[in-house]
């Protein structure tokens, strides 16, 4: 298996990170612990800022459309956050009731059910599920999109996972460089991942 290649390891800000995103030139992350979302330099893992997350079980987190979205596990509820101000615009039901991780996929949404291993996509404006497809592996915990494929984490298999949206089809596969991966972001050439035991976010190159 080959493994992806490690170009940076930073210290996240606190201990509980469940949740990754890339906003442009900076890092998202939220953490179970402190119920806080924070803004981190990529380059130095230097918190930026920070605010509270919409709600206290954020599991999922991403950043698109001017907006982050953050996945509660508990109210089974994605909201729409404003990053500048970190209030809530407005929330809707998660497609199913154990959604874990989320990613912004241009237009929609995609998040994971890691009760019966399916993706889906859903419409950001209505909340309506759009599509589902099944996950490469079973216990996924983070994802992402790189424009024209997904990415999944998985903490069971320890591997990166690259997958067709539209098939299901997985395209190739990576070793994770660690074991308790719980976020996933792609900042347009490499993937950050972020490790719940070590609490360290990892720069990983899959070219």
């Amino acid at each position: 298996m080959t493994p992806g290649r490690v170009l940076r390891t930073i210290a996240a800000p606190s201990g509980s990170v469940v949740g990754l995103a890339w906003g442009g030139r900076a890092l998202w992350i939220a953490d179970y612990s402190t119920d806080l979302i924070y803004q981190v330099d990529p380059s130095t893992g230097r918190t930026l800022r920070t605010f509270a997350a919409p709600s206290g079980a954020v599991r999922g987190l991403a950043c698109g459309g001017r907006s982050l979205w953050a996945q509660d596990y508990i109210t089974k509820l994605i909201y729409q956050v404003d990053p500048v101000t970190g209030r809530t615009l407005r929330t809707f039901a998660a497609p199913s009731d154990a959604v874990r991780g989320l990613a912004w996929g241009g237009r929609s949404l995609w998040c994971i059910d890691v009760s019966t291993d399916l993706l889906y996509q859903v419409d950001p404006s209505t909340g309506r599920t759009l599509r589902t497809i099944a996950a490469p592996s079973g216990s996924v915990n983070g994802l992402s999109w790189d424009g024209c494929s997904l990415w999944c984490a998985d903490y069971g298999t320890d591997l990166l996972y690259q997958v067709d949206p539209s098939t299901g089809r997985m395209l190739r596969t990576f070793a994770a460089p660690s074991d308790e991966l719980r976020g996933l972001a792609w900042d347009g050439r490499s993937l950050w991942c972020v490790d719940i035991t070590t609490d360290l976010i990892y720069q990983v190159s899959v070219d």
